[in-house]
């Protein structure tokens, strides 16, 4: 059975910069709870509550997102701090995890995890099966290219699939080895030239996991 998320993808910019100041780590948490039982039942109000935590969380950082799961049957809610696949935004995941204090409705998570299995996902009006999506990996240096392949990506919509592509591969490997274990990254149609051979993506990462432990 699958476990959906919830996601929020972030476009804010502050034109102060993020604060070199430790203390917005404990200000943001202060915050939290704070709001818990607005933010654990966000459903009541779910533009309010994302734009309000959203703001709460560009003041550590502007470039960072979250993503919430179901209440589990444990009670709790997953909770995952996100860098937005940016490479510079993963110490400010790191520092606001670690300075996370104990919650009795959530387990806090850092970074995208990887989902088995892979979610479905919907993004800028485009809806794709996560079954439908295959790959092809090649050296790149010391890292591994990948290309995606969608049924019906084109250039005109690079955008969209551009960005179902990376949750794509945050699903199936995680953030944080998306931006630490890849190299170049490309999205075909599956009518392209490259697509002989290529497998699904449920099988990405058991093939990058045995690359780099070789």
């Amino acid at each position: 059975m699958k476990h959906g998320v919830i996601l929020v993808i972030m476009g804010i910019f502050s034109i102060f910069g993020s604060k070199a100041n430790a203390s917005v780590e404990a200000d943001f948490w202060k915050w939290f709870q704070k709001n818990e039982d607005m933010i654990f039942n966000f459903e009541k109000d779910t533009e309010n509550t994302f734009d309000k935590l959203s703001l709460a969380l560009s003041k550590v950082d502007p470039e960072l997102t979250f993503e919430f799961s179901p209440i589990r049957e444990n009670g709790k809610r997953e909770f995952v701090l996100s860098a937005g696949g940016i490479k510079k935004s993963f110490p400010s995941v790191e520092l606001l995890f670690n300075s996370a204090p104990e919650l009795k409705q959530w387990t806090i998570v850092k970074f995208r995890p990887r989902r088995t299995p892979l979610n479905d996902l919907t993004f800028g009006g485009v809806s794709i099966k996560a079954d439908d999506v295959y790959y092809n990996i090649y050296k790149d240096e010391d890292k591994l290219g990948v290309v995606l392949f969608f049924d019906n990506y084109s250039d005109k919509e690079h955008t969209t699939y551009g960005n179902l592509g990376y949750l794509f591969l945050d699903e199936a490997l995680g953030e944080y080895d998306v931006e630490t274990k890849l190299g170049f990254i490309e999205f075909h149609n599956k009518s392209s030239e490259h697509f002989d051979g290529a497998k699904p993506i449920r099988e990405l990462a058991t093939q990058v996991d045995e690359y780099y432990d070789n």
